[in-house]
């Protein structure tokens, strides 16, 4: 398959630039996803036989701008690293990555983050209840003619004049237990979404 040098040259200008935004990952692994990409523009540039400019153009135009592109193999890298471990740090790091692309990002984002805000809080007040026996736990407490609201409340300060703790000592074994179970269930989920947008949205060449 033959290429004019023109054709060469876009083409290569283009990974170039790829490159050059490709500097989180490691050498090996960016050098793979040029090296991917290149035969990847030339066949579809070179569908008649010969790569041509025009070819390379249009090839290139489907792939996008290389920074774009760059920041969505970036963000693939962080949440394949999130799904295989699991940490919660690490998936709420490619998260924010991912929320900074797209709007279904910053949904999953900010669920897992409400979901990893309650779970923490089930677990300290958990924790705190021994620290703080008479205001750490569950309380209810008056809003108004007839309505209540429930509170949480870690302990510190003083107890609400008005408000009644609920359960008691029971908030140790319920708060870790509601705990772990919120921070195991928000990573799980966001894994699933993880993984549907990485199936969904699968870079060329893969």
């Amino acid at each position: 398959m033959t290429m004019s040098d023109d054709a060469q040259h876009r083409m290569e200008a283009y990974l170039g630039r790829l490159r050059q935004r490709l500097r989180g990952l490691n050498d090996h692994d960016a050098r793979e996803i040029v090296e991917e990409l290149r035969s990847h523009i030339k066949d579809k540039a070179g569908a008649s036989g010969e790569v041509s400019s025009v070819g390379v153009d249009a090839a290139l135009a489907a792939l996008g701008s290389p920074e774009e592109l760059a920041s969505q193999y970036m963000t693939d890298h962080l949440l394949a690293r999130a799904e295989v471990s699991r940490s919660p740090v690490r998936i709420l790091e490619s998260l924010f990555r991912w929320a900074s692309l797209s709007l279904a990002g910053f949904l999953v984002l900010l669920t897992s983050l409400v979901g990893y805000f309650l779970g923490i809080v089930f677990i300290l007040v958990a924790a705190l209840k021994s620290f703080h026996p008479r205001t750490a736990g569950v309380w209810v407490l008056p809003d108004g003619a007839d309505e209540f609201m429930i509170s949480i409340r870690l302990g510190f300060g003083t107890a609400p004049p008005a408000g009644k703790e609920v359960l008691g000592w029971w908030i140790i074994p319920i708060g870790v237990g509601a705990g772990c179970a919120l921070v195991m269930l928000t990573t799980r989920f966001a894994i699933w979404c993880v993984r549907q947008y990485r199936t969904s949205r699968a870079l060329p060449p893969c």
